[in-house]
């Protein structure tokens, strides 16, 4: 099967499978397998070529080198050039997945995904049981490089959207650019764009013998300056061809492009790979000006910090006061048996069949403040159990065939008390299904917050009762 882009699950491979190829820069032949791994697994690379095979995880902050492509190192081993690959794995939803590799680099194959996105199309990408965990970007989030010339931003975004802009003052480029409205399009749009180099950076790279394993069918050249007849003799014996050839466009070797904007292209297939090393999946636009190795990864380490810093955000609920609730105060009343002064919730916000959340204003007003704490007003916490509880009340007895019914506590566990509320507080209570409701036993988990700090937490447990 195919992975859902907006999919709560993750997915795996379907089967392990192999590719073989020359890596770029080392010339170096190796052979990568592809390995289903459990959830939570994340994307790893093995270098089972070395004494107890280490793993390095895809991970920005294990980013050592990013002149040539990316390069990640740990436990004393590396792999280069992850990009193409890591890309190949997000653009077909993969979360979880062991990398097999003998030697120090991916293979460039032709510069492109594609070949890894054919060969992992072969197994399919199954999904699991557990659940994915989307990080959504609440703020812009900016990336300069002034002498790069490059801007990075990420914007909220209900899906994953990326743009990439390439300028680099060349005739034969021009200034161009690129977009990925769903990853879903990915595979069709992205993956088969090549890398490209320019002329006057592939004659410096052959000088010094870094591309070692290069092809002349495995990136796009660009002739950005006149060529004589001896340098392009010299680049044919380089390449072991018997000649090669400029055409009128300024492309090397009669290269026909897949795409007129196939560079641009490229810089969006590596923004996809290197934001890969975030290793949390993310819904934002990202827009990309001049993007390169070192910036992408620059970037997915604040990207990175940004998760990292407010991840304990990611389940706040958010009360817009402007969207009118789901139960106000009289139809909670039909379907509680509390009143005044016992009621303590004000109206439902929202209301699933796994969860629920509730609002309750406290106010200087409330009739316990009087006895708790007088001219020190703090609601006593066994009172935010009680909010919690009849909240998750209606929870339960809205699953019920009708509301003639009426919720006991049986057991509460692992209650917490964090920060106290006083009046003026806005409480949102959240009630979480634990698991499903079987003969009337019901189990949540239960959360209170004021603004985005949880005040209390506990797990519940309560009997729903035919009245009568």
């Amino acid at each position: 099967m195919d992975a859902n882009f907006n999919s709560d699950k993750q997915h795996t491979v379907g089967a392990e499978i192999s590719i073989s190829g020359t890596g770029l820069h080392t010339g170096v032949k190796v052979d990568m397998t592809f390995r289903p791994a459990s959830p939570g697994f994340g994307l790893q690379f093995q270098r089972i070529d070395l004494p107890g095979q280490p793993i390095i995880k895809a991970d920005c902050d294990l980013v050592t080198d990013t002149s040539r492509g990316t390069t990640i190192e740990d436990n004393g081993a590396r792999v280069s050039t992850v990009e193409h690959v890591l890309a190949a794995l997000v653009g077909l939803g993969v979360d979880n997945c062991l990398i097999e590799i003998n030697g120090p680099e991916t293979p460039i194959m032709d510069g492109s995904s594609q070949p890894f996105v054919e060969i992992l199309q072969e197994v399919g990408v199954v999904e699991q049981q557990a659940a994915k965990a989307w990080y959504s970007i609440d703020q812009n989030i900016y990336h300069y490089d002034e002498k790069k010339r490059v801007e990075m931003v990420a914007m909220p975004a209900v899906d994953y959207q990326i743009t990439t802009l390439i300028d680099f003052n060349s005739p034969v480029l021009g200034t161009q650019h690129a977009g990925l409205k769903n990853m879903s399009e990915f595979v069709k749009e992205i993956s088969p764009c090549r890398t490209f180099v320019f002329l006057h950076e592939l004659e410096m790279l052959l000088e010094h013998n870094l591309i070692k394993g290069g092809d002349i069918n495995n990136a796009i050249v660009v002739v950005d300056k006149p060529v004589t007849e001896e340098e392009m003799a010299r680049l044919a014996k380089s390449f072991g061809r018997d000649r090669i050839e400029v055409k009128h466009e300024g492309y090397l070797n009669n290269l026909e492009l897949r795409f007129s904007n196939e560079p641009a292209r490229h810089k969006l297939l590596d923004v996809v790979g290197d934001l890969a090393l975030i290793g949390y999946p993310i819904k934002a636009r990202i827009i990309a000006n001049r993007p390169g190795h070192s910036t992408n990864v620059e970037f997915a380490r604040q990207i990175k910090q940004y998760i990292k810093k407010n991840r304990h955000l990611k389940d706040v609920p958010i009360y817009d006061p402007n969207q009118p609730p789901i139960f106000n105060a009289q139809q909670i009343e039909q379907t509680l048996p509390h009143r005044y002064p016992f009621l303590l919730v004000d109206k439902i916000i929202e209301l699933t069949d796994k969860h629920i959340i509730g609002v309750k204003n406290v106010t200087f007003n409330e009739p316990f403040f009087q006895g708790h704490f007088p001219g020190n007003p703090v609601m006593p916490g066994v009172l935010l159990c009680e909010a919690l509880a009849q909240t998750g009340g209606i929870l339960a007895i809205n699953s019920m065939p009708s509301a003639t019914y009426d919720t006991y506590f049986l057991k509460i566990d692992n209650c917490k008390f964090k920060q106290k509320i006083v009046p003026g507080d806005t409480m949102l209570l959240k009630m979480e299904l634990i698991a499903p409701i079987r003969r009337g036993i019901c189990e949540m988990k239960g959360t209170v917050y004021v603004g985005n700090k949880v005040c209390a937490e506990a797990d519940m447990v309560a009997q729903v009762v035919k009245r009568g």
